[in-house]
């Protein structure tokens, strides 16, 4: 391999300084060499040339150039160099060096040009809407555009709500009653129903709520008789209700088959429609001659009792009671104890649980017990002793009061035990027969049975009594 090249070397001499394949010196960039015109092989980055001198020269700068580029953008990215189209280097204004990692979410310009600040204002880039609190203003109209419409200029854009027809009107305001039932509140259902448009289906409103009420309690008819009162003048005229109530009056034939005392519930809410003044004096007298259906005949004969009866003194706006929550303590009690009277003058348990049941009070059901062990205790007959035992039974028997509550009950009881026996000095004996007799019918357990208070009994026979025996244990 070494005879081959000394063989080449001498058909093909070469001066000593062309055999060097270094950088040019600071002279070659200035043009101080002068290169000959021979054809010569030469080498550059790698690949072998067969060029003049000229050629190679430019080679060679470009290939230097490069390399420059190369190591300074890595290094020094704030360095402007740049070739220009003869290849010689074009040199930009020096920049301070920064660290690549400063660079990687940088929007400035990384040629060296501009003033540094980032592109678009900020405003470009990807995910971004436009620079940091910038407005838009509303868009002109272009009357040259194509699309451009004159008549749209003066629209004026309103939300329509389509009136509702039967059966939207059934499902939409159906809930609207039934919530109302839970929280009273006639405002909001004012509200609600003007932000619909009933159109024709306004009419509907009183009778779709009698309709629900008739199946539900009594409060929740009273809550009726309320909404009505509040709706009338607001959202419904006294035509709407008059419509209304003539529309129920015509269904009576169907509510009758849900609610077969249907006719005396409507005509108690006409009677508490007439003195509200939602309906006119002369409503019912428009109806004379003219019915057929006996259940019309019925509610309006009904109608016409009750409002005959409030000129007597009879109170129709509290027909339905205010059961539930709505009462006081106080009136609860009262009530409680009427009951507890009128169950002892007339034995009719079933009557006793009806009008328990129609307070509407399960969560007050121990006050109920509490007040029916006190009037035995306060009795002096044995009677009283064994209706109010009877009834217990018969009321746990049904659950219409709950275990809970009879423990509540008696275990008030046990707590006043003591202020009672102020009153009643047989107060602990009589209690403990009940809650032995109250234990054997099943009304407690034996839980609450051994909870039973009893007062230490004083002997029999005294130091200083002469061996006399008393007669009372207490």
């Amino acid at each position: 391999m070494a005879t081959d090249c000394e063989a080449w070397l001498n058909a093909n001499p070469v001066a000593a300084e062309d055999l060097s394949d270094s950088f040019l010196s600071g002279e070659e960039d200035n043009g101080g060499l002068v290169v000959s015109n021979k054809n010569i092989n030469n080498e550059i980055n790698g690949n072998w040339l067969s060029a003049s001198s000229n050629s190679i020269h430019e080679a060679r700068l470009k290939a230097k150039a490069k390399r420059r580029l190369r190591k300074n953008s890595s290094r020094d990215s704030g360095r402007g160099d740049s070739l220009s189209d003869n290849g010689d280097m074009v040199r930009g204004t020096l920049v301070a060096p920064t660290s690549p990692k400063s660079k990687l979410l940088d929007r400035k310009s990384r040629l060296g040009k501009g003033r540094g600040l980032p592109k678009k204002g900020g405003a470009g880039g990807k995910g971004v809407w436009g620079r940091s609190g910038e407005v838009y203003g509303p868009e002109e109209v272009d009357a040259k555009d194509p699309n451009y419409d004159e008549d749209q200029e003066n629209c004026v854009y309103e939300t329509v709500v389509p009136p509702l027809d039967e059966r939207d009107f059934e499902k939409t305001v159906t809930p609207i009653v039934q919530e109302y039932f839970e929280h009273g509140d006639t405002n909001e259902v004012a509200e609600l129903l003007a932000e619909l448009n009933l159109g024709p289906m306004r009419t509907e409103v009183p009778s779709l709520a009698v309709s629900l009420a008739l199946e539900a309690k009594a409060s929740h008819r009273e809550l009726t008789s309320r909404l009505m009162a509040d709706l009338c003048g607001s959202v419904l005229s006294h035509s709407d209700m008059e419509k209304s109530f003539d529309k129920l009056l015509r269904d009576l034939p169907d509510l009758v088959l849900d609610t077969p005392g249907a006719p005396q519930l409507v005509g108690q809410f006409i009677a508490r429609a007439v003195s509200d003044r939602i309906l006119s004096k002369s409503y019912i007298e428009g109806y004379k001659g003219k019915v057929d259906c006996e259940y019309t005949r019925a509610a309006l004969d009904r109608a016409a009792v009750l409002l005959r009866m409030s000129m007597g003194g009879l109170r129709i706006d509290n027909q339905w009671g205010s059961g539930g929550g709505q009462q006081p303590v106080i009136q609860l009690v009262k009530e409680m104890n009427l009951l507890l009277k009128e169950y002892v003058l007339s034995g009719d348990s079933k009557e006793a649980e009806r009008c328990l049941k129609d307070l509407e009070v399960p969560h007050f059901h121990h006050e109920f017990v509490y007040e029916a062990i006190v009037m035995v205790l306060e009795s002096k007959g044995e009677k009283t002793f064994k209706m109010v035992l009877q009834l217990l039974k018969s009321l746990s028997v049904s659950s219409i009061i709950t275990m809970d509550q009879m423990r509540r009950g008696y275990k008030r009881v046990y707590m006043d035990i003591a202020e009672i026996n102020i009153d009643v000095p047989r107060a602990y004996f009589i209690l403990e027969q009940f809650v032995d007799n109250s234990f054997s019918v099943g009304i407690i357990d034996v839980k609450i049975r051994d909870l039973c208070p009893c007062r230490g009994r004083k002997r029999f026979v005294s130091e200083g009594d002469g061996g006399v025996v008393k007669l009372e244990s207490y």
